[in-house]
């Protein structure tokens, strides 16, 4: 793990900036790319949709003031990226009933995805929830991130995300029930 002072400290320092950007970058690609995926779903499309974040990122260091965590505030902008790829893609398919069978088959389609058969069942179901639950569900399950972080990355209260999760597990119980 990186020390956060000394990184937020260089990034503040226009001179070593980019070197403490990179570092960044090493450190948070891979958990940034897996998070963006399970909402994206397209190895191509959490690619952009990362570059976008660190793109992003890179614009704002100026505005961060580092009143949160930097994971904190690079899952905010990864998560808010991802939403936004979703809402763009769901007007310029113009499925927007078949959304959810589209993006859960691009995961069938996807060379890169490796996963067996319960794998993919638990992503079309994930693929089925709406976006905010997607992004509650993934954040709890898989990043196993505490509910007070994710109000922060998603800006909502945690009772709010506790419901959401909560509707979210029973939505996906249901879909494997709906499976068997």
């Amino acid at each position: 793990m990186i020390d956060e002072g000394r990184i937020i400290n260089q990034l503040k320092d226009k001179s070593q900036r980019e070197r403490a950007f990179s570092t960044l970058v090493h450190e948070y690609q891979e958990v940034l790319y897996w998070q963006i995926r399970r909402l994206v779903i397209s190895h191509d499309d959490a690619d952009d949709v990362l570059q976008n974040t660190f793109l992003k990122a890179w614009m704002a260091l100026d505005d961060f003031r580092a009143d949160s965590k930097i994971s904190t505030w690079l899952f905010r902008i990864a998560i808010n990226e991802s939403l936004s790829f979703l809402e763009k893609k769901k007007r310029s398919t113009d499925l927007i009933s078949g959304t959810d069978d589209f993006l859960a088959n691009q995961l069938q389609a996807d060379s890169y995805f490796d996963g067996d058969e319960t794998q993919r069942l638990l992503q079309k179901a994930i693929a089925q929830l709406p976006d905010k639950q997607k992004a509650v569900f993934n954040l709890k399950y898989f990043q196993e991130m505490k509910y007070e972080d994710m109000s922060q990355v998603l800006n909502t209260s945690i009772g709010a995300l506790k419901a959401s999760y909560h509707h979210a597990v029973k939505k996906i119980s249901d879909f494997f029930q709906l499976n068997d």
